[in-house]
């Protein structure tokens, strides 16, 4: 898996890497739905298209991040399937998924700390702090 949890004093952390942006925001979504122990429903399958603007990709990562993290709290719906496009300060992300069928713990919020997208030896990384 291209994500391991990290230890963290309050909140969730983990620690996401990928060959390139778009699929760095994929596998960061599926460690946060790792994270929380989310289990998808096989149907009703749903598609949703999520598209935001903000200056940098780290303010993109969290709008992203924020919109699931919205749409399980108020909808009930998870994501298995992204297709993610990244144009300058615009992100457009094509999603497929189903009802939560359980999930062990919500997280509320994708933040800020410490979080910087930069490029290593395993390509595209960054680290994410989840508020539980």
């Amino acid at each position: 898996m291209p994500f391991e949890e990290m230890r963290h004093t309050a909140d969730w952390s983990i620690r996401v890497w990928a060959a390139d942006l778009p699929t760095l925001f994929s596998e960061a979504a599926f460690g946060m739905y790792a994270l929380s122990g989310v289990v998808l429903a096989d149907f009703p399958r749903t598609q949703k298209e999520f598209i935001t603007h903000s200056p940098d990709p780290e303010n993109l990562l969290v709008a992203f991040l924020s919109e699931l993290i919205f749409l399980a709290e108020q909808e009930h719906i998870a994501f298995d399937h992204f297709s993610i496009h990244i144009d300058g300060d615009q992100l457009r992300t094509d999603m497929t998924g189903a009802p939560i069928k359980s999930i062990k713990k919500s997280i509320k919020a994708a933040t800020f700390h410490n979080l910087q997208i930069h490029r290593t030896d395993r390509g595209t990384e960054t680290e994410i702090v989840f508020d539980v």
